[in-house]
């Protein structure tokens, strides 16, 4: 077993690997490359480690991910942990199975030798590449480089479709619907929030748009019970939302307006203080967009009102009342609500577990930093992107959102660098997944830099006129 290493050079190391991994972006350098240049540099860090932090994940991401992978594939995760995968990382005697090793490489997009887990059939003579594995997919071709966009893809084409059919088949069975209809339900908005980062726009969009439409033809029937009557109003209000916060980022401005006051009035009807917080605070959002803060900041008061303690008020504080405050200048205030979401943070137990509908550490920091951009507290802002960043994964819209926020951050000192990790967002993230909110800091930032000579600049400038608008003037989005 390798000596051990100190927590304090443990940090270290974290901190200089992601210091490699933004040069290796800036070059436009693959995750192989990037996993290379991190054990050149730091020899004490195996392949495994080496392909996590070439992506910039915790290990904690790296289960969540796993552990979707699973949920995917309509199988029941195994109970992968932070410590199983550290000593896999740190001890050589330390493997995962055949199966561990195959979600690894889905997940981290890699072969199981880039991973330094290659079927050695001297070491493990038990390991044949030609045997199924139990979710049915064959070893040679699900740890094949690149499998992390394939599952991708699976996802897209056939997950969101085969939830709407389980629910539309749940519905024939019963028509005027059940309380396994309204399990069902919920469990299709859970899947529905859980994935949404993983698809375009429109197209979960739709998905949504028919599982809602499913609901309401069972409801208008008049013949469902009324317990269960209000598991569906409630569900149908939580597709509301969704709806609302998928129309804002296909800069539908007005049909996320109505979509969210459905939603608020389903929350208000079945008393779930949650769901009205929550369709409140994305109404004080899309009213942010539009510069209108006074309204903003009403909504995001009325957010906190009705969210329950914990991460739901936390919520509130930091993404409906932080940045409305900070939008109007009241810098005090601003610090208070941040001051308020820090402790419910704290009281929550289960902290920012997945499944709360939208709202995790990487989004907590996004919202810190744009405020402090507009505080205009920029150092503040550049630390806290950072952070922002390194609990993302590369090319997701949470990644896409905190760099250009770190751009944004860095346009007046850094210009060269603002306009390079903004190529490198335009480079990474196709078209259709390019979420309105992003490009809105887009455009902020070219407007910035217009005037600034900085490498970079002029390519910007012509990327971003001629970005592919998410629905066009005949109505069709980009795809």
């Amino acid at each position: 077993m390798a000596a051990a290493i100190t927590r304090s050079r443990r940090a270290t190391i974290v901190k200089e690997a992601a210091g490699i991994r933004m040069r290796c972006q800036r070059e436009r350098l693959d995750t192989e490359h990037t996993a290379a240049e991190i054990r050149h540099a730091l020899p004490e860090v195996g392949r495994l480690e080496a392909w996590r932090l070439a992506l910039g994940w915790s290990r904690s991401e790296t289960v969540t991910q796993v552990k979707a992978l699973y949920v995917a594939d309509g199988l029941l995760p195994r109970g992968l942990s932070d410590s199983m995968l550290c000593r896999w990382e740190h001890d050589p005697r330390e493997r995962p199975d055949r199966e561990y090793t195959v979600m690894l490489c889905r997940a981290y997009g890699a072969s199981p030798a880039q991973l330094g887990l290659g079927f050695d059939e001297q070491v493990l003579p038990q390991l044949q590449l030609s045997t199924v594995i139990r979710y049915g997919r064959p070893e040679t071709h699900t740890c094949s480089a690149g499998a992390r966009e394939m599952v991708v893809h699976m996802t897209t084409a056939a997950g969101l479709p085969a939830v709407r059919e389980s629910l539309k088949l749940a519905l024939l069975a019963d028509p005027h619907g059940s309380t396994a209809v309204a399990e069902l339900a919920e469990a299709a908005v859970e899947h529905y929030a859980l994935t949404y980062p993983k698809h375009p726009a429109y197209l979960l969009f739709e998905e949504v748009r028919a599982a809602r439409g499913l609901l309401t033809d069972c409801l208008v029937t008049g013949h469902v019970a009324d317990q269960v009557a209000a598991g569906l109003h409630r569900n149908v209000g939580w597709l509301c939302a969704l709806l609302g916060n998928l129309a804002f980022h296909l800069d539908d401005h007005t049909g996320a307006r109505a979509h969210l006051a459905t939603a608020t009035a389903y929350g208000i009807r079945t008393d779930d203080n949650r769901l009205t917080a929550w369709a409140l605070g994305a109404q004080s959002m899309v009213a942010r967009a539009e510069n209108r803060y006074d309204t903003a900041l009403s909504y995001a008061d009325q957010a906190v009102a009705h969210a329950p303690a914990g991460l739901p008020k936390a919520q509130a504080h930091a993404w409906a009342r932080l940045p409305s405050l900070a939008g109007l200048g009241r810098e005090q205030e601003a610090d208070a609500a941040l001051a308020s979401a820090a402790r419910e943070l704290e009281a929550d137990a289960a902290g920012f577990a997945p499944g709360r509908f939208g709202f995790d550490a990487a989004e907590y920091a996004l919202h810190q930093a744009e405020s402090a951009i507009a505080l205009g507290h920029h150092n503040r802002a550049r630390t806290v992107a950072e952070a922002s960043i390194a609990a993302t994964a590369p090319a997701t819209p949470g990644w896409a959102a905190a760099t250009l926020v770190l751009a944004q951050a860095e346009a007046t000192t850094q210009p060269g660098d603002a306009a390079q990790r903004a190529l490198d967002v335009l480079d990474h993230v196709p078209a259709a997944r390019l979420r309105s909110t992003s490009r809105a800091r887009l455009a902020r930032l070219d407007t910035a830099l217009t005037a600034t000579p900085a490498p970079g600049v002029a390519d910007l400038h012509e990327r971003v006129r001629t970005l592919t608008p998410l629905i066009d003037h005949h109505g069709n989005a980009s795809t």
